[in-house]
């Protein structure tokens, strides 16, 4: 113990002792730096309450009046949906494990049937792979969609169902508070229990924003049951019920950008149109006009403005710095495709900047989310809409299935095709397919499903191809031993000139 301690503690003060610093994420610190840092702990719907709507609206005027924010919408529709994804019904037969072909044939021919648009839209409108491109189009821009089954025929539809397409809006996000039944409690419209699980929806009665044609409406409630609606949204968090525009993280950047765009536009015009300023003795006043007590000044290209005696004019710079505009708006879309899910060559269709890997990368990278896209929709989209539809189909006597009520399940097993996409380069990546199908690591229905094939198809129709090509006698340059299988000619070589090309087929003959 040092002289200093001893005299403190005679005096009757007891040193101060050093507290030695908590380790802590670095992250969670409190500086100077961070100390404007406020992040707080509510609870996902907590934090959708207070922003779904304004940020929704928001996102649609961006899909409106932002050229990228359209295509970023229009790239998710095309990629995940394209020109709609098929069904291909897979019930097997009793006995054997072969695929049932006659019963198969006629749920797909009555499945195509129904997806007129006078059957499957209560409106008449929409076909069913509109319906699909709008509701992966309104969870990119809104967040959400609703879908209703109607359970009634439209049209001249056998099959007594029908789809309703009901915007987010007009689910009341207001509607919140304690259930009428105990445990039950009311988020944003959507009626949980105690597990989470919707029980029912509260619907407006109008669209809230549709007063123009359908006047003020009032709080007047469609109450839905949960078995009536499918509910399309990505949740992000534990315990979250309403879904949030996947413009949420970009809003703010678009919105400056387009913002700079304008300023750039401005700056550029009036650089442009303003040559000069002219002071005259006489001070003549030209072009100048005041309106609502501020004086305007038009600018136009070529002209010379005039100033009063005495009054000068110090003409600021209007040239911005060279090579900064291109640069600034490829760093902003970068950041844009990240928040979205897409890479940055799709939002802005520029190809510039890329070679042949890279392109390759951004586009492979960009289709792992489009199917992970195209996997939420079969689950939570087509497949419920597909068994209510069986069950309709079977009970109105528009399909007949036998022993449907004994094992349903069975007529319910189906495979949906989604879009596929191209090859960047079709010579690497069709020898790549075919070594690794002769590896083992690949099937051949693999590969063509990859494609948005069937195998099954593809074989049938080219096995036609082989026999309508020996009936006539025409051979092709292709695999030399399916053309000797089929008892055509084989192939001439390639290299081959004209005059040995005459010996082979004289030789054939």
């Amino acid at each position: 113990m040092g002289l200093r301690t001893r005299l403190f503690k005679a005096l009757g003060f007891e040193p101060i002792k050093r507290q030695r610093p908590r380790r802590m994420y670095e992250g969670a610190t409190v500086s100077r730096l961070t100390s404007d840092w406020i992040a707080g702990g509510t609870s996902a719907d907590a934090e959708i309450n207070s922003s779904i709507s304004r940020l929704r609206n928001r996102a649609r005027q961006l899909v409106r009046d932002s050229d990228y924010a359209r295509q970023a919408k229009r790239a998710v529709v095309n990629n995940v949906i394209g020109s709609g994804i098929k069904l291909q019904a897979q019930v097997q037969m009793q006995r054997g494990g072969r695929l049932d072909d006659t019963i198969n044939g006629m749920i797909e021919s009555a499945w195509k049937r129904w997806g007129y648009k006078e059957h499957c839209d209560v409106a008449g409108r929409l076909c069913f792979a509109d319906i699909e491109r709008m509701a992966i189009g309104a969870m990119c821009e809104s967040g959400e969609i609703f879908i209703r089954l109607i359970r009634q025929p439209f049209g001249n539809s056998g099959v007594p169902f029908a789809l309703q397409l009901i915007e987010s809006d007009q689910l009341d996000e207001t509607y919140n508070g304690a259930s009428t039944v105990p445990g039950n409690e009311w988020r944003m419209g959507v009626e949980v229990d105690k597990w989470g699980r919707p029980v029912q929806y509260a619907f407006l009665s109008a669209h809230p924003g549709d007063a123009p044609f359908t006047g003020m409406p009032g709080k007047r409630h469609l109450m839905l049951p949960a078995g009536e609606v499918i509910h399309l949204a990505m949740l992000d968090r534990p315990g979250q019920t309403r879904g949030v525009t996947w413009f949420a993280s970009a809003i703010k950047r678009m919105h400056h950008l387009s913002g700079y765009e304008e300023a750039e536009v401005v700056r550029a015009r009036a650089a442009s149109a303003l040559m000069g300023f002219v002071t005259s003795p006489e001070g003549e006043l030209v072009g100048d006009e005041v309106m609502d007590g501020e004086r305007v000044t038009a600018f136009e290209p070529g002209t010379f403005k005039y100033l009063q005696p005495g009054e000068s004019v110090t003409v600021p710079s209007l040239d911005a710095p060279d090579g900064q505009f291109e640069p600034f708006t490829r760093a902003i879309l970068r950041a844009v495709a990240a928040g979205i899910g897409c890479s940055y060559e799709t939002i802005s269709r520029d190809f510039s900047q890329t070679n042949y890997s890279s392109s390759r990368l951004s586009l492979l990278e960009d289709r792992e989310q489009w199917r992970t896209l195209q996997d939420y929709m079969i689950k939570n989209f087509h497949q419920p809409i597909y068994a209510a539809w069986l069950e309709m189909a079977v009970m109105s006597g528009s399909l007949n299935l036998p022993l449907y009520e004994v094992d349903p399940e069975r007529f319910k097993r189906v495979k949906w095709v989604p879009r596929a996409w191209g090859w960047v380069d079709p010579q690497k990546e069709v020898a790549a397919y075919r070594d690794a199908v002769r590896c083992g690591f690949k099937t051949l229905a693999q590969v063509v499903s990859e494609q948005g094939g069937d195998l099954d198809e593809l074989l049938l129709a080219r096995k036609a191809e082989l026999d309508k090509l020996n009936e006539l006698g025409i051979a092709v340059d292709t695999d030399p031993t399916l053309l000797t299988a089929q008892g055509m000619a084989q192939p001439l070589p390639v290299d081959a000139d004209e005059e040995n090309q005459a010996e082979v087929l004289e030789s054939e003959e």
